[in-house]
C-alpha cells in the first residue's frame, strides 16, 4: 500500500498518511508539481515556512522497467520564484519505491540553530541530529552516513552551499558506487532543504524491483519489448552506451551552437580537448570509465567516472557541466573542469547555474575567460561563504546585478543551458517558455533540430519551432512522472512502438486502462498546472522571453539572431 510521508520540520514530528485518491495515479513530476500547487502559497518566500520540499519517485519506478530510476525533487524555486521541478538519477528513487513510499513532503521551519537527519527504513522513519554533519561536503556526508548505517543506503544530501540558503544550491544523492553527484541540481530546491534544517534523508531498502504489479507477465512482457527499442536506437544504444552524454561536445560545437564565452560564438576551437571521445579515453587510461549506470538497471549507462591527477574522483562529468564549466569558460582542459565539477558536487553547487556565473564574472573582469586557476579559486570561495563566494552561489542574475552585466543568458532568473537558442531555435522557445526558467530538459528541441531524431526542423529557421517546442513540452512533462530517464525520448520519438510500450507498462503495473491520448493529456495537465502557480505568483507573458541580447548579437558561425516574436512564444501554451 503507497503512502506518503510527511515531516514536520517545526514540530519535528514524522508521519505516514494514506495517499488521496486524486494522486493515486500520479508519479515524479506530476505528483510534486500538484502537491506544491495544492499546497504552497504562490506567493511564499521560497526559504520561509510556508514552501514545501517534495521528494517522489515515478510511475515505474522500483520495478525492472528499463532505465526508470529518476527521483523528482520539488517546491517553489528560491532562484526563479516560480514552481520548480528538479530530476535526478542515483539509487534513492527506487528505494522509495521498494518502501511504497509514494513521495516525502518536507515541510515547516524549526526553531533553533540545530541540523536533522531523516532516516527511512522499512519499520518506518525518524528524524535525528546531524550537527555533527553540518558543514561537511555532500561526498563526506554520504561516507559516513553509508559507513553508518549500511554501504547500500540512498543518501540525499546538501553541501554548504544549501546551508547557506544559496539560490544555485542543489540536492544530491549517491550512484550506486556511492559517489554523491547525482543532483537535482537546478532552481537552488537545495537551498530550501537548508531552510529546513535538513542535512540529509538515509533511505534503506533491501529491495530495488520489487514495487507492486499488478499484472506481472504483461509487466515483463512490456519492459522487455522498451529494452530492445531503446538498445537498437543508434543514440541510446550506441553513442550514449559508449562515450556519454559529453559525445554532444563535438556535435554540438559543429552545428554551430555550442555556447562559447559567455554566449559569444557558437564554436569552441577546443572542444575536441573537452568532448566525449577525449573523456573517455582519459578516463579509462586512468583506470576511470567511460560509461557507467547512475541508477541500476539503466541501459544507456551514459555516466562516467573521472579520476583527476589528484586522486580524487569525479563521477560523472555529464555534457552539461563539461560545456558550463568548459567552452562557456573558454576553457580547454579536461582536468579544470573536472575539478571544477569536483567543487560544485562537494559544495553542493548546480553545475550549470555555476558554469553561467562564472561566466558572467569574466564577461565582467573579474576573471579572465580561458584561467582555469583563476575560476577554481573563485569557485572554492563558495565553500568559505566570502561575500564573492556567495554572489557565485546566488546564481548568474544576481551576478550580473552586482558586477553591472547586461549579456547575462537566463530566463526568469535561471541560466541557460548548453545549447545558444540562436543557432538552435527549437530549444530557445523552451527556454522562453517553459515553468521551470531556461531548462534543455523541459523539452528538448535539440533533437529534432540537430540530432534529427524524431524529424527535421531547421535549427537556424524560425518555422515549426513553437509547435516543435509544445509538443515536446507536453511529452516531456508526462515523462517526468514515469521515473524514466530523459534520453529514452531518443528512441521513443524516432520508434512507434515506444510510447505505446511505456503505457503497456503502467497499465501492467497499476491495473489501469490508459490510453496514448491519456498520456498526453497528463502531460497539459501538468503544464497547466505549473503555469497557474507561476501566475498567481506574478508571472506574465514577459516573463516568456529570452534576454534581448540574443535578439541584437549575430552568433558566427550562422550569423543569426533569435528571430521568434513575443506573440508566437504566447501560442505555446494555447491547448
Amino acid at each position: 500500500m503507497a503512502r506518503l510521508l510527511r515531516v514536520d520540520m517545526t514540530r519535528r514530528e514524522v508521519k505516514f498518511t494514506d495517499v488521496p485518491e486524486k494522486y493515486a495515479l500520479l508519479g515524479g513530476r506530476a505528483l510534486t508539481s500538484r502537491i506544491v500547487a495544492d499546497e504552497v502559497p504562490p506567493t511564499c518566500d521560497p526559504l520561509g515556512r510556508f514552501n514545501k520540499l517534495v521528494f517522489a519517485p515515478g510511475l515505474l519506478s522500483g520495478t525492472n522497467a528499463p532505465s526508470s530510476g529518476r527521483l523528482s525533487v520539488g517546491g517553489k524555486s528560491p532562484l526563479t520564484g516560480g514552481i520548480k521541478e528538479a530530476n535526478a538519477g542515483g539509487i534513492t528513487s527506487q528505494k522509495l519505491a521498494n518502501l511504497g513510499i509514494k513521495a516525502i513532503v518536507i515541510e515547516g521551519k524549526p526553531a533553533g540553530e540545530g541540523w536533522f537527519l531523516l532516516k527511512i527504513t522499512p519499520a518506518g522513519a525518524e528524524l535525528l541530529d546531524a550537527g555533527d554533519l553540518a558543514g561537511k561536503g555532500t561526498y563526506e556526508v554520504t561516507a559516513i552516513c553509508r559507513e553508518r548505517y549500511g554501504s547500500k543506503v540512498g543518501v540525499i544530501t546538501i553541501g554548504p552551499a544549501g546551508e547557506m540558503l544559496l539560490a544555485a544550491a542543489g540536492v544530491t544523492n549517491n550512484d550506486p558506487d556511492g559517489n554523491s553527484s547525482r543532483y537535482a541540481g537546478r532552481g537552488g530546491l537545495g537551498a530550501v532543504m537548508g531552510a529546513r534544517r535538513l542535512k540529509a534523508i538515509v533511505v534503506d531498502s533491501p529491495k530495488t524491483f520489487d514495487a507492486p504489479v499488478k499484472d506481472p507477465e504483461k509487466f515483463k512482457a512490456a519492459a522487455k519489448k522498451f529494452t530492445a527499442i531503446l538498445r537498437k536506437h543508434p543514440v541510446t544504444g550506441e553513442g550514449l552506451p559508449n562515450f556519454g552524454t559529453s559525445v554532444l561536445i563535438n556535435v554540438i560545437n559543429e552545428a554551430g551552437a555550442l555556447p562559447t564565452r559567455n554566449f559569444s560564438a557558437g564554436r569552441f576551437a577546443r572542444a575536441q580537448a573537452v568532448s566525449g571521445e577525449k573523456l573517455a579515453e582519459t578516463a579509462v587510461a586512468r583506470g576511470g570509465k567511460a560509461t557507467h549506470a547512475c541508477h541500476p538497471g539503466c541501459v544507456m549507462r551514459c555516466s562516467n567516472v573521472y579520476p583527476l591527477p589528484d586522486g580524487k574522483v569525479c563521477a560523472p562529468i555529464e555534457y552539461e557541466s563539461d560545456w558550463a564549466l568548459g567552452p562557456n569558460l573558454e576553457i580547454g582542459d579536461l582536468d579544470v573542469v573536472g575539478r571544477l565539477n569536483y567543487i560544485c558536487n562537494d559544495v553542493g553547487l548546480d553545475t550549470i547555474e555555476t558554469g553561467v556565473t562564472l561566466g558572467v564574472l569574466m564577461e565582467a573582469g573579474v576573471i579572465p575567460f580561458g584561467d582555469g586557476e583563476a575560476a577554481i579559486k573563485a569557485l572554492e570561495e563558495v565553500g568559505r561563504g566570502t561575500y564573492l563566494g556567495r554572489i557565485i552561489g546566488s546564481g548568474a542574475a544576481v551576478a550580473g546585478k552586482v558586477f553591472g552585466v547586461t549579456r547575462v543568458p537566463a530566463v526568469k532568473g535561471q541560466g541557460l543551458p548548453a545549447y545558444d537558442p540562436r543557432a538552435c531555435k527549437g530549444i530557445g522557445v523552451t527556454y522562453a517558455t517553459s515553468p521551470m526558467g531556461a531548462d534543455h530538459t523541459s523539452g528538448y528541441a535539440v533533437a529534432t533540430n540537430i540530432l534529427k531524431v524524431g524529424g527535421y526542423v531547421d535549427p537556424l529557421k524560425p518555422d515549426g519551432q513553437v509547435d516543435l517546442s509544445r509538443n515536446l513540452q507536453i511529452a516531456t512533462a508526462a515523462l517526468d512522472s514515469t521515473g524514466l530517464c530523459l534520453f529514452v525520448a531518443f528512441a521513443v520519438l524516432d520508434d512507434p512502438e515506444g510510447l505505446p510500450a511505456i503505457v503497456e507498462m503502467i497499465n501492467a503495473q497499476y491495473g489501469t486502462q490508459l490510453t496514448l491520448d491519456d498520456v498526453t493529456e497528463l502531460g497539459k495537465q501538468i503544464l497547466r498546472t505549473e503555469r497557474e502557480f507561476n501566475r498567481q505568483a506574478g508571472f506574465t507573458k514577459e516573463h516568456d522571453r529570452l534576454p534581448e541580447f540574443f535578439a541584437l548579437e549575430e552568433l558566427p558561425p550562422h550569423n543569426t539572431v533569435f528571430d521568434i516574436k513575443g506573440e508566437e512564444l504566447d501560442q505555446v501554451y494555447n491547448f
